[in-house]
């Protein structure tokens, strides 16, 4: 399976994963369109307007991440339970759907990471 194959693959599991999740729990089904729009309102400044070129090296890529993954990752910014100055502040800004909607907008992304073996 090529790369672009296996991202493909990857990002519909995790597509269909959260939309079962999303199912099982009662949840609203995500927005991506909003999670675009949020994202560029506040996301784009660092993360880059396409989630693969932040403004410094060391800040994750999230396009093509798991939105399972970015989901919680923000919700543990909000809750304190990972810190960091600026992704904390951030965080606590953003309500449930916002979260649920940029996770859904970055991992319907392609990402450019490449897994090194």
């Amino acid at each position: 399976m090529s790369n672009d194959q296996h991202s493909r693959a990857r990002r519909i599991g995790t597509l269909i994963g959260a939309v079962a999740l999303l199912a099982a729990t009662g949840a609203h089904a995500a927005d991506i369109a909003k999670g675009k729009e949020k994202a560029e309102q506040v996301c784009a400044a660092c993360h880059g307007k396409d989630g693969n070129t932040p403004i410094d090296p060391s800040y994750p890529r999230l396009a093509g991440q798991h939105g399972d993954y970015l989901q919680r990752a923000l919700l543990d910014y909000q809750a304190d339970h990972r810190k960091n100055p600026i992704m904390g502040a951030q965080a606590k800004q953003l309500s449930r759907a916002d979260i649920e909607n940029l996770a859904a907008y970055y991992a319907s992304l392609p990402g450019t990471l490449s897994h090194q073996r």
